[in-house]
């Protein structure tokens, strides 16, 4: 993955490491993670925060082999 450095608010930095400190992440991660949420969400203006939060956890899930079948009736 390629990286390049930018120029962020002081606040919002500020924000983003509070946030990682309560979420066990970097503050860069945070950040990438505020940055997918917005970009879900402008893709996808009718669906809710907690579908996207959902689905981002089942993704991650199904990335780490931690899905199990769903067997109807």
């Amino acid at each position: 993955m390629a990286t390049s450095s930018i120029r962020l608010d002081k606040e919002l930095v500020d924000r983003a490491s509070i946030m990682a400190e309560a979420l066990n992440r970097t503050t860069p991660k945070q950040i990438e993670h505020w940055a997918k949420i917005g970009e879900i969400m402008e893709d996808n203006p009718d669906l809710p925060y907690e579908f996207v939060k959902q689905a981002i956890i089942a993704k991650a899930e199904k990335e780490a082999g931690k899905l199990e079948a769903y067997e109807f009736g």
